[in-house]
């Protein structure tokens, strides 16, 4: 009998004990938890965030940039090489960044699809600062300043005192440019087209298919006048807005401070003073 009841308590006993030991298991989950948590921070914190720009152009090493062709910013000389300001700009500033330039002609009407698609990474050709466009795109500190110009044909200059002088008559300007939005607001009545290029409005004037041609003063200075392919153009002395030329990212990108960064260096250190020199726009530089 001793011995039945001494079994009894002995199995008693071990009965309490995984009783009483069977809730430290939770408190161990419990203390290892916040660990695991704590890495999971670490990392999030050390990992790049999916919208950090800057991160994914270093990634890749390459910078493709949106261009269009015209002069002085980015067009072909004799030996068909790509050259201009913002060609050798964009160069200079890849060099310094560590990126590789990618330089893709793109239609200008649709340069923001471009951007945001990540087909290219930012447009880089004489972008006028609009506030319409920054509701799509991030700019950089400007470097340049510009105005829309009337380009004619000389012959027939002294026919046009102002803009209203061309209510009625056929005025081009690039589809989706600066010129198109001076065009709707200084020539309402006259008689807009939309070309694919500055260049080919140039050349509806010089065939007589446009009375006028609204472009950038930058490439009217550098296309029209003795010596040219556009000798027989001229640009008019009327009053159009003045605006500024900055780099183009997506909304919200990273790189956007990157450039801004090389943009203050090459104020300071002489690049852009010897590349307005260069192509002759020292003038319109922003100092």
């Amino acid at each position: 009998m001793k011995k039945t009841l001494a079994l009894i308590l002995s199995a008693l006993m071990l009965l309490l004990t995984f009783a009483c030991a069977a809730p430290a298991a939770p408190a161990a989950e419990a203390t290892e938890a916040p660990a695991e948590a704590t890495a999971v921070e670490e990392a999030a914190t050390e990992a790049p965030a999916a919208d950090d720009d800057w991160s994914y152009i270093q990634s890749k090493g390459t910078l493709v940039i949106g261009i269009t062709e015209y002069a002085p910013m980015n067009y072909y000389d004799e030996n068909g090489t790509l050259i201009g300001f913002d060609t050798e700009f964009a160069e200079a500033a890849c060099a310094k960044l560590g990126l590789t330039p990618e330089f893709q002609v793109i239609d200008w009407d649709t340069k923001e699809l471009e951007l945001s698609s990540k087909k290219i990474d930012c447009i880089w050709n004489g972008l006028t600062v609009t506030e319409e466009r920054k509701a799509n795109m991030d700019f950089t500190a400007s470097y340049l300043k510009n105005q829309q110009v009337v380009v004619v044909l000389a012959a027939n200059a002294d026919q046009y005192s102002d803009a209203a002088s061309f209510a009625g008559l056929t005025v081009v300007a690039e589809a989706g440019s600066a010129g198109a939005a001076a065009i709707a607001a200084n020539m309402a009545d006259a008689d807009f087209v939309e070309v694919q290029a500055q260049s080919d409005a140039l050349l509806e004037v010089k065939t007589g298919k446009a009375a006028a041609a609204v472009i950038d003063l930058t490439m009217a200075n550098a296309m029209t006048g003795e010596g040219t392919d556009y000798s027989d153009l001229t640009i008019l002395p009327i009053e159009m807005p003045g605006e500024e030329y900055a780099i183009g990212f997506r909304v919200g990108s990273t790189a956007t401070a990157k450039l801004n960064e090389v943009i203050a260096a090459f104020t300071t250190d002489g690049t852009f003073g010897s590349l307005a020199e260069k192509y002759e726009l020292s003038d319109l530089l922003i100092k």
